[in-house]
């Protein structure tokens, strides 16, 4: 996994008057390394229902697509896997919930680190890199220089294990963070500046930026 891990976040969608599943077919045409939805404030049957709309679109655009906290929702919508954090499900559990699925994992030092190196998840995130605004009580900012260290631990202990940088990264950041990772997770730096139609074509360019950006890719801006 390289290049740009989009979140479609509902809850930020709906404070622009954005619909999350306009907005993640519009990320989905920059053909980004996966696509999560996070519905934190919405129930099940509306997440479900989200999950289900989006997932037939990733699959036709050849994009890994996870759902957010919830293995259960993720195997009846068809998801490719399911993202969780430290409060959530273990990995052995969702994945005897959903053996079919794969499973990300969320850690914010070291020691969660070395924790969830030995539970053998599909993917670790670390993070947060930069000070973010997504969450209500975020964990203490990681910084480059330790991101740095815990992906050669990763590199190390589990040579081939995708790692993903989330948390603030930027249009102006994603090309330094590509260069340590190789993937980078990001929420804010995807939602556009525009309005009504405009807006969904905006989250195309702004995805295929941020994808390059990370990849390295010249012409990146």
């Amino acid at each position: 996994m390289r290049g740009l891990y989009a979140i479609a976040d509902v809850e930020a969608l709906e404070l622009r008057g954005l619909d999350p599943v306009r907005f993640a077919a519009s990320v989905l045409a920059a053909r980004p390394a996966a696509l999560q939805l996070r519905d934190k404030t919405g129930g099940a049957r509306r997440t479900l229902a989200l999950l289900r709309a989006i997932a037939p679109l990733a699959a036709e655009a050849g994009v890994p697509f996870f759902a957010n906290d919830r293995p259960d929702l993720a195997l009846l919508a068809r998801c490719s896997g399911v993202h969780v954090g430290q409060d959530d499900l273990p990995v052995a559990l969702c994945r005897s919930i959903a053996p079919s699925l794969r499973v990300g994992l969320s850690t914010h030092d070291a020691a969660q680190l070395e924790a969830a190196l030995e539970e053998a998840p599909d993917y670790v995130a670390i993070g947060p890199i930069f000070p973010t605004a997504s969450k209500d009580r975020p964990s203490p900012v990681v910084g480059l220089a330790t991101l740095g260290a815990l992906v050669d631990r990763v590199r190390r202990a589990r040579p081939g294990l995708p790692v993903v940088a989330i948390g603030g990264i930027s249009a102006a950041t994603a090309a330094e963070v590509g260069k340590l990772a190789g993937a980078a997770a990001v929420i804010g730096a995807l939602l556009p500046g525009s309005t009504g139609p405009r807006a969904y074509d905006e989250a195309t360019e702004r995805a295929r930026a941020l994808h390059a950006a990370i990849l390295g890719e010249g012409g990146a801006s």
